[in-house]
């Protein structure tokens, strides 16, 4: 699995544990729908460490809390 498609499925994974919607996040997080439909339909593939933050506070968690899923152990190699 490539990065792109795990930060998909990882903020597809928080919405449901909090139990908000992707459009309500971008709300709460202060991002664009545009921006955050961007990224879930893949056609954002590098979202930023910056975008990752604004998710991470607006869903009250850490950025180390972000990445600590089994979603991003076995991601391929991007570099080619």
């Amino acid at each position: 699995m490539r990065i792109g498609e795990a930060v998909r499925l990882r903020i597809l994974e928080l919405c449901r544990e909090k139990l908000i919607t992707v459009n309500g996040l971008s709300y709460i997080c202060g991002i664009t729908q545009s921006t955050l439909s961007n990224i879930m339909t893949g056609r954002n593939q590098s979202t930023t460490i910056s975008t990752i933050k604004k998710i991470c506070d607006g869903l009250e968690i850490t950025i180390q809390d972000f990445f600590n899923s089994p979603i991003f152990d076995d991601l391929e190699q991007e570099i080619k």
